[in-house]
């Protein structure tokens, strides 16, 4: 991947981290896949909820990380599928989840940790979350498809009109 094709943008707190997930969620069409990496702390589940509202998840439905469940579904204006492969020891668990099925469906598949199995959890809008200080995070972009670069640029399009207002 080209390093033209990445972007990066700063949220300065949790509430901003959310807003992103939230402009991003409501631009989304499906099915699309997303997938998130960054360590413990940088604000993956945190954009996940900000995604939901997007979506318009019904705010009386709590978004939670799915650590230990490995996959939470939530119904909102598309379909949300929110896993979490940390606990994952390989990839053969992944058609144990049959999470195949879910990324070829017509909704918004989201994966954190997708970064531990690489390709074999499929290509899609890679978000890199990375922890600056206690509030700041780094969130980088990078699309897999045409499809994921328009939805980019319309993206950060919206955000600079966003923090400017």
């Amino acid at each position: 991947m080209s390093a033209s094709s990445c972007h990066k943008i700063t949220t300065a707190s949790p509430q901003e981290t959310q807003q992103f997930g939230r402009l991003l969620g409501s631009l989304v069409g499906a099915p699309l896949l997303i997938l998130l990496s960054g360590e413990l702390g940088a604000g993956k589940t945190c954009l996940t909820q900000g995604l939901a509202q997007g979506l318009e998840v019904p705010t009386d439905e709590p978004v939670t990380s799915p650590s230990y469940t490995l996959m939470n579904q939530y119904r909102g204006r598309l379909p949300l599928y929110h896993f979490d492969l940390y606990r994952l020891s390989g990839p053969e668990q992944l058609e144990d989840l049959d999470f195949s099925a879910y990324v070829e469906g017509e909704g918004v598949t989201v994966v954190e940790w997708a970064d531990r199995f690489g390709e074999e959890v499929g290509v899609g809008l890679e978000l890199r979350l990375a922890v600056i200080d206690e509030t700041t995070r780094s969130i980088e972009l990078r699309p897999g498809g045409v499809g994921e670069t328009l939805l980019i640029e319309h993206l950060l399009a919206r955000w600079a009109g966003e923090e400017t207002s």
